[in-house]
């Protein structure tokens, strides 16, 4: 077990140095500029400290060494968050070993979740942890280290993640996992296994030897792919076999099937106690208004069946003289009795049970030395929490005999504390939030569908439109051209002409019919025509892609829409069309769909075109305004770096914040207004 990102980037780093044929990362984010240093902080090997830079030596130095990169194409709400150039950061332009693919592929409202690594199909790392920024920490959790500071400088609070490393067969499982999902993802075939050798990481004692391990995953339904729910009956079945204690550590607690299943046992177990760790606050105001209120729910559930003496839900807390910070759990981990132990990417919401992409790992022991490991690391890990020792928790549980007891325990200005997530919000601004930002499947796509003989062939002759273009750009040479690169500067030319604009608009509506990344088309307008010309020929451009594609949409109406996006379409334009210009807001603040299929359902639902313009342009601002002024100043910083690009980037960076809080402001704003 690596216990937060120190340890995961460090054994990651020795394995991948003694890589010779292939590496896989999968993840929901990756960052080139990410440090992949131990708990030192610092590189002594000769290579260069950052991910990407990391990669690109790597490869110089072995010739037959592919490396293959998949990322989720994340919605624009993200877009401050994350690397708006990554091939360019990991260099995948220049190196034709190296391939990076974005996941386009999911059903609508899902998102690429796993993270995984695995080198030479020999070793393979799965948990929480992605490879990318604001990640790093020692288990220490220091209120102060001077490592745990972001590219630009700029310290975090302590973060909290897992990992799991494995060789063997279950190694190799996943890797065969890892091809399955660059498959579906369209990226391309890719090698087959190769031989087994020795790529464990140096330094790294292992917990288990000779162990079974199994693994569990979440795929969505997609075209011929069954949907897969291990995730959700790997709980279950973990939750029915409890005895004594229930150890969790989450992001998220809202899956409300997992509560039902925990109330039932607890009831029909007396001695059960259940200690859960988490987050003391969600960090977006997206976070907050679903998870906060499904954490609310997911307690709720204890409380009406009288179970709250068994439960706690607590925070790690981290104190220095008269200073403090909540540590930010992101771990996703569960352990029942000394029996089970799992480790992985699935969170306790909704979403991971059936929408997202995940991966779980399990040891189920059945001996007594298995079984001393897993409560061995239960104990360090609370141990870590409180500032104290595996031994001292182990002593404090056999004397009490209460798993709870353990929370009394402090040291070294730790300790773990109550969560309060105060009330929750009005039922209306929840009832909105929840079934898009955790629902329990996607708004996958039907794969076969019953209309009239018009609507049909008005249909046909849509996507047969659409589908000639897509297919045109992506498995022609068009793929290799129309990209960033290409993009700004082909808009680049046309600087100075008066009809800049109405090229950017043009490629944005062609870019909407290709369900081109739309964040791709605003960077690119910003980096060729600079951020107030960028800004306004980006607005305009994504306004008219998002008006034309409503305006197909209304036209084609429900039925012909609901063949395309399927029988789910009904929730989903349920919601915008009962709620008006706030659900617009909150669907373009939130990772549904992509931008053009939103569009086109918006449409069909009949909302009033004036309410889907006003709502488009208030939930896309914080992204525009971010990708312009913000992505503008990167573009600088990139080419012609100096301490006063610094500066105007880290300015930029305030402003982006500060109007992400202002677009808030005005949905929730929005929504009192309609409740009042």
């Amino acid at each position: 077990m690596l216990i937060d990102g120190a340890a995961y980037y460090g054994a990651l780093r020795t394995s991948l140095l003694a890589a010779e044929n292939t590496v896989f990362l999968v993840g929901w984010d990756l960052h080139s500029a990410t440090r992949l240093v131990d708990s030192s902080g610092q590189a002594d090997d000769g290579f260069p400290d950052r991910l990407g830079e990391f990669l690109q030596a790597l490869l110089q130095r072995r010739p037959s060494l592919r490396i293959h990169i998949l990322v989720w194409e994340a919605p624009i709400i993200y877009a401050g968050e994350r690397e708006w150039f990554l091939a360019h950061g990991f260099g995948a332009g220049n190196l034709d070993r190296l391939i990076l693919r974005r996941d386009t592929c999911l059903p609508l409202g899902s998102a690429q979740h796993q993270k995984i690594a695995v080198v030479d199909d020999s070793v393979a790392f799965v948990g929480g942890c992605d490879l990318t920024i604001r990640r790093w920490d020692t288990d220490a959790h220091a209120l102060e280290n001077h490592h745990r500071v972001d590219p630009n400088g700029v310290a975090y609070p302590p973060f909290h993640d897992l990992q799991m490393a494995v060789d063997g067969d279950a190694a190799r499982s996943i890797a065969e996992l890892a091809r399955e999902r660059w498959a579906r993802s369209a990226a391309g075939a890719a090698p087959p296994l190769g031989p087994a050798l020795d790529r464990w990481p140096d330094g790294v004692s292992p917990d288990f030897e000779d162990v079974e391990i199994g693994i569990s995953r979440t795929e969505p339904a997609l075209d011929a792919s069954a949907e897969v729910r291990e995730v959700e009956q790997l709980y279950f079945d973990m939750i029915d076999g409890a005895e004594h204690t229930i150890y969790i550590e989450n992001q998220f607690l809202s899956a409300e099937g997992i509560a039902r299943r925990l109330v039932e046992r607890m009831q029909a177990r007396p001695a059960l106690e259940l200690l859960m760790i988490g987050p003391k606050t969600h960090a977006s105001w997206i976070e907050a208004r679903a998870m906060r209120n499904g954490r609310l729910e997911f307690i709720r559930a204890f409380a009406a069946a009288g179970l709250l003496d068994r439960v706690r839900l607590l925070y790690p807390r981290v104190q220095d003289g008269g200073a403090e910070a909540a540590v930010m759990v992101h771990a996703k981990l569960m352990i029942v009795d000394d029996r089970y132990l799992r480790v992985g990417s699935a969170n306790l919401n909704n979403r991971s049970m059936g929408a997202d992409s995940e991966c779980d790992l399990v040891i189920e022991a059945d001996d007594a030395p298995q079984r001393r490991a897993i409560a061995q690391i239960r104990n360090r890990l609370i141990g870590i929490h409180c500032g104290v020792s595996a031994e001292d928790v182990a002593e404090t549980l056999s004397r009490a005999r209460s798993l709870l007891a353990v929370t009394e325990l402090t040291g070294n200005g730790h300790s773990l504390e109550e969560v309060d997530d105060g009330i929750p919000d009005p039922a209306e601004l929840s009832g909105m939030m929840e079934p898009i930002a955790d629902p329990s499947r996607p708004l996958e796509l039907s794969s076969t569908a019953s209309t009239t003989l018009s609507a049909s062939l008005k249909l046909a002759g849509l996507v047969a439109a659409i589908a000639a273009l897509a297919l045109g750009w992506r498995f022609t040479p068009l793929y290799d051209y129309v990209n960033f690169d290409w993009l700004s500067q082909t808009i680049e030319s046309l600087q100075g002409n008066p009809i800049a604009p109405l090229v950017v608009v043009a490629l944005f509506v062609v870019g909407g019919f290709l369900l081109f990344p739309v964040t791709v088309l605003i960077a690119a307008t910003s980096a060729a025509l600079g951020p107030w010309i960028g800004l306004g020929s980006a607005t305009m451009g994504a306004l008219c892609s998002a008006s034309i594609i409503y305006l197909i949409g209304r036209a084609m109406g429900m039925e012909p829409v609901r063949s395309l996006i399927g029988d789910r379409l009904d929730r989903f334009t349920g919601a915008i069309k009962g709620n008006g210009i706030v659900s617009v807001v909150l669907i373009r603040m939130v990772p549904v769909a992509p931008f053009s299929l939103v569009n086109l359902a918006a449409g069909a639902s009949g909302i009033k075109f004036s309410d889907f313009l006003l709502g488009t342009l208030l939930g896309m601002a914080p992204g525009l305004i971010a990708m312009t002024a913000f992505g503008s100043q990167l573009v600088d910083l990139l080419t012609r770096p100096s301490w006063i690009n610094i500066g105007i980037l880290a300015a930029s960076a305030a402003a982006w914040i500060a109007i992400s809080f202002a677009a808030q402001f005005v949905v929730t704003w929005f929504s009192r207004r309609r409740r009042a």
